[in-house]
Protein backbone atom coordinates (compact mmCIF):
# COMPACT_ATOMS: atom_id res chain seq x y z
CA UNK A 1 0.00 0.00 0.00
CA UNK A 2 2.78 2.44 0.73
CA UNK A 3 4.59 1.75 -2.52
CA UNK A 4 1.26 2.85 -4.27
CA UNK A 5 -0.01 5.53 -2.40
CA UNK A 6 3.83 7.38 -2.47
CA UNK A 7 3.03 7.89 -6.15
CA UNK A 8 0.63 9.68 -5.71
CA UNK A 9 0.93 11.70 -2.43
CA UNK A 10 3.68 13.79 -1.46
CA UNK A 11 4.13 14.33 2.19
CA UNK A 12 5.43 16.67 4.36
CA UNK A 13 6.20 16.52 7.72
CA UNK A 14 6.99 19.08 10.77
CA UNK A 15 10.45 17.73 10.42
CA UNK A 16 10.65 19.75 7.10
CA UNK A 17 10.96 23.20 9.63
CA UNK A 18 13.57 21.86 11.64
CA UNK A 19 15.70 23.18 8.90
CA UNK A 20 14.54 27.33 9.33
CA UNK A 21 13.23 27.47 12.78
CA UNK A 22 14.77 27.52 16.20
CA UNK A 23 14.47 24.52 18.76
CA UNK A 24 11.53 23.71 19.75
CA UNK A 25 11.25 22.54 23.34
CA UNK A 26 8.37 19.86 24.04
CA UNK A 27 7.35 18.47 27.69
CA UNK A 28 5.04 16.25 28.93
CA UNK A 29 4.01 17.42 32.44
CA UNK A 30 2.39 14.83 34.47
CA UNK A 31 0.52 16.73 37.64
CA UNK A 32 -1.04 15.09 41.00
CA UNK A 33 -4.40 15.69 41.72
CA UNK A 34 -5.83 17.43 44.62
CA UNK A 35 -7.17 15.62 47.42
CA UNK A 36 -10.54 16.96 46.69
CA UNK A 37 -9.75 16.14 42.99
CA UNK A 38 -9.17 12.41 44.00
CA UNK A 39 -12.31 12.25 46.54
CA UNK A 40 -14.49 13.12 43.64
CA UNK A 41 -12.78 11.07 41.37
CA UNK A 42 -13.20 7.82 42.86
CA UNK A 43 -16.68 8.76 43.60
CA UNK A 44 -18.00 9.61 40.29
CA UNK A 45 -15.92 5.98 39.97
CA UNK A 46 -18.15 4.39 42.35
CA UNK A 47 -21.66 5.89 41.36
CA UNK A 48 -21.52 4.88 38.13
CA UNK A 49 -19.98 1.34 38.61
CA UNK A 50 -23.68 1.59 40.66
CA UNK A 51 -25.22 3.10 37.74
CA UNK A 52 -24.26 1.12 35.70
CA UNK A 53 -25.77 -2.11 37.55
CA UNK A 54 -28.68 -0.58 37.60
CA UNK A 55 -29.14 -0.11 33.95
CA UNK A 56 -28.07 -3.56 33.15
CA UNK A 57 -30.90 -4.87 34.99
CA UNK A 58 -32.89 -2.36 33.39
CA UNK A 59 -31.77 -3.76 30.42
CA UNK A 60 -31.46 0.04 29.14
CA UNK A 61 -28.15 1.68 26.97
CA UNK A 62 -25.76 3.47 28.77
CA UNK A 63 -24.12 4.67 25.99
CA UNK A 64 -25.02 8.58 27.25
CA UNK A 65 -24.37 7.95 30.49
CA UNK A 66 -21.12 6.65 29.92
CA UNK A 67 -20.28 9.51 27.90
CA UNK A 68 -21.82 11.87 30.73
CA UNK A 69 -19.55 10.31 33.03
CA UNK A 70 -16.46 10.63 30.74
CA UNK A 71 -17.40 14.35 30.64
CA UNK A 72 -16.94 14.85 34.43
CA UNK A 73 -13.77 13.12 34.73
CA UNK A 74 -12.26 15.23 31.95
CA UNK A 75 -13.50 18.72 33.28
CA UNK A 76 -12.84 17.52 37.13
CA UNK A 77 -9.05 17.03 35.81
CA UNK A 78 -8.97 20.54 34.93
CA UNK A 79 -10.99 22.11 37.59
CA UNK A 80 -13.40 20.77 40.52
CA UNK A 81 -15.28 23.96 39.44
CA UNK A 82 -16.35 22.80 36.01
CA UNK A 83 -18.31 20.00 37.59
CA UNK A 84 -19.35 21.93 40.49
CA UNK A 85 -22.65 23.66 38.78
CA UNK A 86 -23.52 20.48 37.05
CA UNK A 87 -23.56 18.82 40.14
CA UNK A 88 -26.25 20.31 41.19
CA UNK A 89 -28.84 19.87 38.90
CA UNK A 90 -30.78 17.88 41.08
CA UNK A 91 -31.76 15.05 37.78
CA UNK A 92 -27.74 14.68 37.68
CA UNK A 93 -27.05 10.87 38.10
CA UNK A 94 -23.63 12.01 40.37
CA UNK A 95 -25.34 14.17 42.79
CA UNK A 96 -24.22 12.58 45.56
CA UNK A 97 -20.88 13.78 44.87
CA UNK A 98 -21.83 17.43 46.42
CA UNK A 99 -21.52 16.54 49.80
CA UNK A 100 -17.48 16.49 48.80
CA UNK A 101 -16.47 20.13 48.25
CA UNK A 102 -15.92 22.17 51.07
CA UNK A 103 -18.54 24.66 52.23
CA UNK A 104 -16.40 27.56 51.20
CA UNK A 105 -15.76 26.50 47.76
CA UNK A 106 -17.63 28.68 45.62
CA UNK A 107 -15.84 31.95 47.82
CA UNK A 108 -13.61 31.78 45.13
CA UNK A 109 -14.52 31.67 41.85
CA UNK A 110 -10.62 30.83 40.38
CA UNK A 111 -8.77 29.17 43.15
CA UNK A 112 -5.93 27.99 41.80
CA UNK A 113 -4.64 25.48 45.06
CA UNK A 114 -8.08 23.33 44.43
CA UNK A 115 -6.48 21.74 41.07
CA UNK A 116 -3.36 20.36 40.26
CA UNK A 117 -2.91 21.57 36.85
CA UNK A 118 -3.93 24.64 37.73
CA UNK A 119 -1.26 25.09 40.40
CA UNK A 120 1.19 24.36 37.46
CA UNK A 121 0.03 26.84 35.24
CA UNK A 122 -0.02 29.30 38.09
CA UNK A 123 3.43 28.74 38.68
CA UNK A 124 4.91 28.70 35.21
CA UNK A 125 3.16 31.95 34.40
CA UNK A 126 4.32 33.65 37.74
CA UNK A 127 8.12 32.39 36.94
CA UNK A 128 7.99 33.49 33.53
CA UNK A 129 6.25 37.02 34.19
CA UNK A 130 9.63 37.84 37.00
CA UNK A 131 12.47 36.36 34.66
CA UNK A 132 12.00 37.30 31.07
CA UNK A 133 9.34 38.63 28.45
CA UNK A 134 8.17 35.51 26.88
CA UNK A 135 4.86 35.23 25.82
CA UNK A 136 2.29 32.53 26.38
CA UNK A 137 -0.76 30.45 24.34
CA UNK A 138 -3.39 28.66 26.98
CA UNK A 139 -5.23 25.90 25.28
CA UNK A 140 -7.99 24.00 25.99
CA UNK A 141 -11.22 21.73 24.68
CA UNK A 142 -13.19 23.56 26.95
CA UNK A 143 -14.47 27.16 27.35
CA UNK A 144 -15.38 26.62 30.74
CA UNK A 145 -11.83 26.37 31.44
CA UNK A 146 -11.19 29.18 29.34
CA UNK A 147 -12.84 30.84 31.76
CA UNK A 148 -11.00 29.79 34.52
CA UNK A 149 -7.67 31.04 32.54
CA UNK A 150 -9.44 34.93 32.04
CA UNK A 151 -9.94 34.41 35.91
CA UNK A 152 -6.38 33.93 36.95
CA UNK A 153 -5.74 36.45 34.68
CA UNK A 154 -7.17 38.67 36.18
CA UNK A 155 -6.38 37.77 39.73
CA UNK A 156 -2.79 37.90 38.90
CA UNK A 157 -2.83 40.68 36.84
CA UNK A 158 -2.06 39.65 33.32
CA UNK A 159 -2.52 40.74 30.19
CA UNK A 160 -5.03 38.80 27.96
CA UNK A 161 -6.65 38.01 24.87
CA UNK A 162 -9.27 35.44 24.14
CA UNK A 163 -10.04 33.80 20.90
CA UNK A 164 -12.91 31.15 21.18
CA UNK A 165 -16.11 30.27 18.96
CA UNK A 166 -18.10 33.14 19.45
CA UNK A 167 -15.83 35.35 17.47
CA UNK A 168 -15.95 36.35 13.53
CA UNK A 169 -13.00 35.73 10.94
CA UNK A 170 -12.47 39.92 11.29
CA UNK A 171 -12.30 39.81 15.54
CA UNK A 172 -10.17 36.70 15.14
CA UNK A 173 -7.88 38.56 13.24
CA UNK A 174 -7.78 42.01 15.21
CA UNK A 175 -7.12 39.77 18.40
CA UNK A 176 -4.44 37.63 16.37
CA UNK A 177 -2.44 40.71 14.96
CA UNK A 178 -2.54 42.61 18.01
CA UNK A 179 -1.20 40.12 19.89
CA UNK A 180 1.67 39.55 17.85
CA UNK A 181 2.73 43.33 18.02
CA UNK A 182 5.96 42.68 19.98
CA UNK A 183 5.01 46.59 21.77
CA UNK A 184 1.48 44.93 22.80
CA UNK A 185 1.30 43.90 26.64
CA UNK A 186 -0.77 41.31 26.44
CA UNK A 187 0.71 38.35 28.76
CA UNK A 188 -1.30 35.14 27.68
CA UNK A 189 -3.81 34.02 24.09
CA UNK A 190 -6.52 32.38 25.26
CA UNK A 191 -7.49 29.68 22.76
CA UNK A 192 -9.86 27.07 22.29
CA UNK A 193 -8.54 24.51 20.65
CA UNK A 194 -12.04 23.80 18.57
CA UNK A 195 -11.95 26.95 17.44
CA UNK A 196 -8.50 28.38 16.43
CA UNK A 197 -6.32 25.01 16.79
CA UNK A 198 -5.49 24.75 13.08
CA UNK A 199 -4.17 27.84 10.74
CA UNK A 200 -3.57 30.70 13.48
CA UNK A 201 0.25 31.87 13.31
CA UNK A 202 0.57 33.33 16.81
CA UNK A 203 4.40 33.41 16.66
CA UNK A 204 4.39 36.84 19.32
CA UNK A 205 4.41 33.97 21.86
CA UNK A 206 7.05 31.32 22.09
CA UNK A 207 5.75 29.07 24.83
CA UNK A 208 2.35 26.72 24.75
CA UNK A 209 0.35 25.06 27.40
CA UNK A 210 -1.80 22.47 26.20
CA UNK A 211 -3.91 22.30 28.87
CA UNK A 212 -6.06 19.07 28.46
CA UNK A 213 -5.60 16.13 25.78
CA UNK A 214 -7.97 15.55 22.39
CA UNK A 215 -8.87 11.71 21.69
CA UNK A 216 -7.36 12.82 18.30
CA UNK A 217 -3.82 13.55 18.34
CA UNK A 218 -4.09 15.25 15.30
CA UNK A 219 -6.20 17.85 16.56
CA UNK A 220 -3.41 18.49 19.72
CA UNK A 221 -0.32 18.88 17.29
CA UNK A 222 -2.43 20.97 15.05
CA UNK A 223 -2.58 22.94 18.68
CA UNK A 224 0.22 22.96 19.60
CA UNK A 225 2.27 23.90 16.64
CA UNK A 226 0.62 27.79 16.53
CA UNK A 227 3.75 29.12 18.30
CA UNK A 228 6.60 27.13 16.18
CA UNK A 229 5.94 28.30 12.59
CA UNK A 230 7.56 30.88 10.13
CA UNK A 231 8.34 33.89 11.44
CA UNK A 232 9.30 32.75 15.01
CA UNK A 233 12.60 33.72 16.19
CA UNK A 234 13.08 32.42 19.78
CA UNK A 235 13.25 28.78 21.13
CA UNK A 236 9.50 27.72 21.85
CA UNK A 237 8.64 25.65 25.21
CA UNK A 238 5.52 23.17 24.54
CA UNK A 239 3.88 22.12 27.56
CA UNK A 240 1.08 19.19 27.81
CA UNK A 241 -0.40 19.18 30.91
CA UNK A 242 -1.74 15.76 32.40
CA UNK A 243 -3.42 14.66 35.50
CA UNK A 244 -1.22 11.71 37.13
CA UNK A 245 -2.81 8.58 36.68
CA UNK A 246 -6.17 9.69 34.87
CA UNK A 247 -8.01 9.45 32.34
CA UNK A 248 -5.98 12.03 30.92
CA UNK A 249 -3.14 9.91 30.77
CA UNK A 250 -5.05 7.10 29.09
CA UNK A 251 -6.12 9.49 26.50
CA UNK A 252 -2.30 10.67 25.71
CA UNK A 253 -1.61 6.74 26.01
CA UNK A 254 -4.38 5.98 23.28
CA UNK A 255 -3.05 9.16 21.06
CA UNK A 256 0.75 7.49 21.34
CA UNK A 257 -0.80 3.74 20.28
CA UNK A 258 -2.09 5.75 17.14
CA UNK A 259 0.60 7.68 16.32
CA UNK A 260 2.98 4.69 16.45
CA UNK A 261 0.11 2.83 14.32
CA UNK A 262 0.52 5.66 12.01
CA UNK A 263 4.48 5.43 11.95
CA UNK A 264 4.20 1.29 11.01
CA UNK A 265 1.63 2.17 8.08
CA UNK A 266 2.23 5.80 6.70
CA UNK A 267 6.12 6.11 7.43
CA UNK A 268 6.82 2.38 7.15
CA UNK A 269 8.40 3.04 10.79
CA UNK A 270 10.90 0.28 11.99
CA UNK A 271 11.44 1.39 15.09
CA UNK A 272 8.17 2.02 17.14
CA UNK A 273 9.48 0.69 20.10
CA UNK A 274 6.19 0.68 22.47
CA UNK A 275 2.26 -0.23 21.87
CA UNK A 276 0.45 -0.31 24.72
CA UNK A 277 -1.87 -3.46 24.78
CA UNK A 278 -5.48 -3.73 24.62
CA UNK A 279 -5.79 -4.66 28.07
CA UNK A 280 -4.48 -1.44 29.39
CA UNK A 281 -5.77 0.62 26.55
CA UNK A 282 -9.33 -0.92 28.31
CA UNK A 283 -8.88 0.61 31.58
CA UNK A 284 -10.02 3.96 31.38
CA UNK A 285 -11.52 4.98 34.43
CA UNK A 286 -9.18 3.64 36.47
CA UNK A 287 -7.68 5.78 38.86
CA UNK A 288 -3.45 5.20 39.54
CA UNK A 289 -2.64 7.33 42.79
CA UNK A 290 0.58 5.44 43.49
CA UNK A 291 2.45 6.27 40.59
CA UNK A 292 4.33 8.89 39.43
CA UNK A 293 3.41 8.37 35.71
CA UNK A 294 0.77 5.84 34.31
CA UNK A 295 2.34 6.04 31.11
CA UNK A 296 5.99 5.80 32.38
CA UNK A 297 4.95 2.55 34.14
CA UNK A 298 3.21 0.67 31.35
CA UNK A 299 6.63 1.76 29.18
CA UNK A 300 8.61 -0.62 31.42
CA UNK A 301 11.42 1.70 30.84
CA UNK A 302 14.67 -0.20 30.43
CA UNK A 303 16.48 3.51 31.16
CA UNK A 304 15.26 4.60 34.48
CA UNK A 305 16.13 3.00 37.84
CA UNK A 306 14.71 3.98 41.08
CA UNK A 307 13.21 7.28 38.87
CA UNK A 308 16.91 8.20 37.92
CA UNK A 309 17.34 7.91 34.28
CA UNK A 310 20.52 6.08 33.80
CA UNK A 311 21.37 6.69 30.46
CA UNK A 312 20.15 9.13 27.78
CA UNK A 313 18.24 8.94 24.28
CA UNK A 314 20.19 8.51 21.39
CA UNK A 315 21.26 12.14 19.92
CA UNK A 316 19.14 11.28 17.07
CA UNK A 317 15.76 11.21 19.08
CA UNK A 318 13.45 14.07 19.00
CA UNK A 319 10.32 15.14 19.51
CA UNK A 320 8.96 12.90 17.13
CA UNK A 321 10.93 9.87 18.44
CA UNK A 322 9.21 7.00 20.23
CA UNK A 323 7.97 8.19 23.82
CA UNK A 324 10.39 5.56 25.23
CA UNK A 325 13.17 7.83 23.41
CA UNK A 326 12.45 10.50 25.18
CA UNK A 327 14.29 12.29 28.18
CA UNK A 328 12.36 10.80 31.80
CA UNK A 329 12.60 12.97 35.12
CA UNK A 330 11.21 11.97 37.76
CA UNK A 331 13.31 13.21 40.75
CA UNK A 332 15.98 15.30 38.99
CA UNK A 333 15.12 17.89 36.89
CA UNK A 334 18.64 18.70 35.73
CA UNK A 335 18.11 17.28 32.47
CA UNK A 336 15.06 19.41 31.36
CA UNK A 337 16.85 22.37 29.35
CA UNK A 338 14.18 24.73 30.10
CA UNK A 339 15.49 26.83 32.68
CA UNK A 340 11.04 27.40 33.76
CA UNK A 341 9.95 24.63 34.13
CA UNK A 342 13.04 23.72 36.34
CA UNK A 343 12.21 26.22 38.94
CA UNK A 344 8.30 25.00 39.06
CA UNK A 345 9.90 21.29 39.14
CA UNK A 346 9.91 20.78 42.67
CA UNK A 347 6.33 22.68 43.38
CA UNK A 348 5.30 19.49 45.02
CA UNK A 349 2.58 18.83 41.97
CA UNK A 350 4.94 17.82 39.55
CA UNK A 351 5.50 13.86 39.47
CA UNK A 352 6.90 12.90 35.80
CA UNK A 353 8.09 14.58 33.14
CA UNK A 354 9.03 13.85 29.73
CA UNK A 355 10.80 16.27 27.52
CA UNK A 356 12.44 16.06 24.04
CA UNK A 357 13.57 18.48 21.53
CA UNK A 358 13.20 19.16 18.16
CA UNK A 359 16.38 19.21 16.75
CA UNK A 360 20.13 20.13 17.78
CA UNK A 361 21.84 22.61 15.38
CA UNK A 362 19.63 26.04 16.28
CA UNK A 363 19.29 28.28 13.14
CA UNK A 364 21.98 30.55 12.21
CA UNK A 365 21.10 34.39 13.02
CA UNK A 366 21.05 37.44 10.87
CA UNK A 367 23.10 40.40 12.00
CA UNK A 368 19.30 42.07 12.63
CA UNK A 369 18.04 39.28 14.37
CA UNK A 370 21.44 39.31 16.39
CA UNK A 371 20.77 43.43 16.99
CA UNK A 372 17.48 42.17 18.56
CA UNK A 373 18.41 39.91 20.94
CA UNK A 374 20.89 42.15 22.30
CA UNK A 375 17.55 44.51 23.11
CA UNK A 376 16.27 41.51 24.57
CA UNK A 377 18.15 38.97 27.38
CA UNK A 378 15.73 35.40 27.40
CA UNK A 379 16.21 33.70 30.59
CA UNK A 380 19.47 31.91 31.86
CA UNK A 381 20.32 28.91 30.17
CA UNK A 382 17.46 29.37 27.72
CA UNK A 383 19.60 28.03 25.05
CA UNK A 384 19.92 24.08 25.22
CA UNK A 385 22.59 22.92 27.41
CA UNK A 386 25.34 20.62 26.44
Amino acid sequence: MITLVEKCIIRRTSALLTKYLPVKYEHIVCCRNTELQDSIYNRLIETEKQNRAIEREKESGATASALSFITHLKKLCNHPYLVYEELQKSDNRFHNCLDLFPDSFLAKKCDPSTSGKMKVLDYILAVTRKTCNDKFVLVSNYTQTIDQFVELCKLRGYGYVRLDGSMSIKQRAKIVEKFNDPESSEFCFLLSSKAGGCGLNLIGANRLIMFDPDWNPANDDQAMARVWRDGQKKNCFIYRLLATGSIEEKMFQRQTHKKALSSCVVDAGQDVARHFSSDQLKELFKLETETPSDTHMRLKCKRCINGIESSDPPETADCTSDLALWHHSQRDPRKIADPILRSVFNCGTISFVFHQKSHNVEVPKKKKEEEDDEEYKPCEDEEEED
